[in-house]
């Protein structure tokens, strides 16, 4: 009997921030299948020979930049590729009729916009801008409901718990779901002396001992907050309360998050840490495809550890889950202060401890609102890094 070969439709893909961490994984997995995907758009923000290269090797019909200059840069090294710049052409490519798919992978505040923009055109959206949710949850979540665009999660916690859920799962009460159990790796400073956290460099924090990653992301795996983002989009994906998500330390970052169901299950995901498992996995959904990634060995990794994590040491974790049990515009402030403080950690104007401290500060006195439309959101964000940066000048 001879062998049936299922064919699906290429699927044009945008990848907003293809030069990070995220986008160039993505790529390595569509590489390995070019005839399911074809590359319609490439972004990066200013890594102009990073974008060429990927233009020569993909040939996008767009590329963007976040600058006039870099985009004329570009043009210059490319053929065949119209090359556009700013925020509006970010959005453009987002929404646009011929993409099917758009990866958001722009990291922090500034990829709220062209994600949205994908969303309201009711693009399959594979969120790995977390960003976006933390920001404006409810909004977000209600254009995805009228576009019914489809969303899938591609940080690895929140993918493992997407598979660990039911295929038709509308919420936790009909699910059957007590909690979700979001791991975590404890980052760099997991056994690091209380008292030598102050002095900790840039360097130091982005060396992540389990994940490649950018820098931004990895000082928030450093200092946690990460985690506590993760904790508020999982509450917005997945209609949870904050109270109903657990955060435990693994440090071998093999089960990439769990679901604990009212009968006493428990289900997880494990896999090797590597991006492009969850990648592949929302790329070709429902199917699977290969992703380049080895298989898991259980034998040689022989030992799987867990432990409570320790707030007097990841301080941010106590903000992110208060700032998600307020809800309203209090995720916008904390985001933003955080996206400040990390900054001015990165080029040493503050030391890592000062990171939560100044988060600390801008939410002690935050009055949180319920922001009613975008500009609201936008509003808060700037209100909120406005006051991370008179706490760090203080």
């Amino acid at each position: 009997m001879a062998n049936l070969v299922m064919t699906r439709p290429v699927q044009n893909l945008t990848i907003l921030g293809s030069t990070g961490s995220i986008g160039v994984s993505t790529l390595d997995v569509v590489a390995r299948h070019p005839q399911q995907f074809q590359v319609f758009a490439l972004t990066a923000r200013q890594s102009v020979e990073d974008l060429a290269k990927q233009c020569q090797q993909f040939h996008p019909r767009y590329a963007v930049l976040g600058s006039q200059e870099a985009a004329e840069r570009l043009r210059a090294m490319v053929a065949d590729v119209e090359v556009l710049w700013g925020e509006e052409a970010l959005a453009y490519v987002a929404a646009h009729e011929n993409a099917d798919t758009v990866m958001a992978a722009i990291v922090g505040a500034a990829g709220l916009l062209p994600t949205l923009a994908a969303v309201k055109a009711g693009k399959k959206v594979l969120l790995a801008n977390k960003e976006a949710l933390v920001m404006a949850g409810q909004l977000f979540m209600d254009v995805v409901a009228e576009s019914q665009a489809t969303l899938l999660p591609i940080d690895s916690e929140h993918n493992a718990i997407f598979q660990c859920l039911p295929a038709d799962y509308s919420g936790q009460k009909e699910a059957g779901v007590r909690r979700l159990l979001l791991s975590a790796s404890g980052g760099p400073f997991r056994t690091t002396p209380l008292a030598d956290l102050a002095a900790m460099t840039p360097d130091q924090a982005c060396a992540h001992p389990n994940w490649a990653m950018g820098r931004k992301i990895s000082v928030d795996s450093a200092t946690m907050m990460n985690k506590g983002l993760e904790l508020i989009e999982a509450s917005w994906l997945f209609a949870v309360n904050a109270s109903d998500i657990d955060i435990v330390i693994h440090p071998q970052s093999i089960i990439h998050s769990l679901v604990e169901y009212n009968d006493g299950s428990v289900l997880a995901q494990l896999g090797n840490p590597d991006m492009r498992t969850p990648i592949a996995h929302a790329l070709a959904w429902p199917h699977r495809i290969e992703s380049g990634v080895s298989s898991l060995d259980l034998i040689a990794i022989a030992q799987l550890n867990f432990e409570a994590p320790d707030e007097q040491r990841f301080p941010a974790l106590r903000l992110a889950r208060a700032a998600a049990e307020s809800r309203g515009d209090a995720p916008t402030a904390l985001n933003a202060a955080n996206e400040v403080a990390v900054e001015a950690f990165l080029t040493e104007a503050i030391g890592f401890t000062r990171i939560a401290e100044v988060v600390d500060t801008v939410m002690q006195t935050w009055r949180a609102g319920e922001p009613r439309d975008l500009g609201a959101v936008q509003e808060a964000d700037q209100r909120a890094r406005a006051m991370a940066r008179q706490a760090i000048s203080d």
